[in-house]
């Protein structure tokens, strides 16, 4: 018997038998399935995963019908087809959500933003926004802003930096929700330098200014290199600015921002400001050559 027949005879229908048998075809699919799975036949095993779904469906059996669709994807994700895999991961995880599993949902869909990053970051912070709100609704805003944290670092590495800096005020309000200053602290610290790189002043020094009412933060060294950083910049001193961003604070924030920090360049060329020399006094006597105290009016030439 071919295996696609596997699961007709449940499906016909007869003078004794009105309604097919939804559930056993599903449970045929599914051994041909997890056979074709073992012996690496992947195309087969897919299209057995599709058609077990499909019986679930039909048998209004939502969660079995999601993990059949998100078997299918992890098929197609080894034959390296990953976009079709995460078009079929986000219909199961749509699934889980109607029928009430949220987290085998959220679970889905950070699984599939894994498997998507390195091919379409952008499908990736979209993934992990929509686990992040799934999460947030559960009101398990530990794990919410974790996926916020993914989703922040693959803007910045995109240098998206005015999605970042939202994405990581975000991640910012969730730290001071639960209460976990010191790390209010490193994300103030990452808005700052993405900001700076926007080539926005006023926003980075907003940004400090507004972390002065997390307790905690006022005298924190965290505080007393951002305002150094930020006095550095103002003053177009590259050396302070450098010298702030190559500290142990700044170089072992996550990498994505630590090389932020080692890649700014303050405008200006970053030529340090100097104070102008006071002028020196003259021995007494001594008289200014006249060359010196009139300016030759062709000294430059003719023209």
């Amino acid at each position: 018997m071919l295996w696609w027949t596997l699961g007709l005879p449940s499906l016909k229908t007869g003078f004794l038998k009105w309604k097919p048998d939804y559930d056993s075809a599903a449970s045929e699919y599914g051994k041909a399935a997890v056979a074709f799975k073992n012996a690496k036949q992947f195309e087969q095993a897919k299209d057995a995963c599709l058609k077990e779904a499909v019986a679930h469906e039909n048998n209004r059996a939502l969660f079995h019908a999601a993990k059949a669709y998100e078997q299918a994807g992890m098929m197609l994700k080894e034959m390296q087809k990953l976009p079709e895999a995460v078009q079929l991961i986000e219909k199961a995880s749509m699934m889980y959500l109607e029928n009430g599993t949220p987290d085998t949902a959220a679970m889905a869909l950070e699984r599939a933003g894994k498997l998507i990053e390195n091919v379409d970051p952008e499908k990736a912070v979209q993934l992990y926004q929509q686990t992040a709100n799934v999460f947030e609704n559960e009101e398990r805003l530990r794990q919410a802003v974790e996926l916020l944290g993914k989703a922040s670092r693959l803007l910045v590495r995109g240098r998206r930096f005015d999605e970042a800096a939202i994405s990581i005020q975000k991640e910012k309000n969730i730290y001071k929700e639960i209460e976990n200053y010191p790390t209010c602290y490193k994300k103030t610290i990452a808005q700052v330098l993405v900001h700076l790189h926007r080539n926005d002043y006023v926003a980075a020094e907003r940004c400090v200014r507004e972390s002065y009412s997390i307790p905690g933060f006022n005298g924190s060294e965290d505080c007393a290199a951002l305002e150094q950083l930020l006095e550095g910049y103002d003053q177009q001193d590259q050396d302070q600015v450098a010298e702030v961003c190559n500290s142990p604070l700044f170089k072992y924030m996550d990498n994505d921002y630590a090389k932020l920090g080692l890649s700014l360049v303050v405008p200006g060329g970053g030529v340090k400001k100097k104070a102008a020399a006071p002028p020196q006094a003259k021995p007494e006597g001594t008289a200014a050559p006249a060359a010196e105290e009139e300016e030759d009016e062709y000294a430059g030439g003719l023209c």
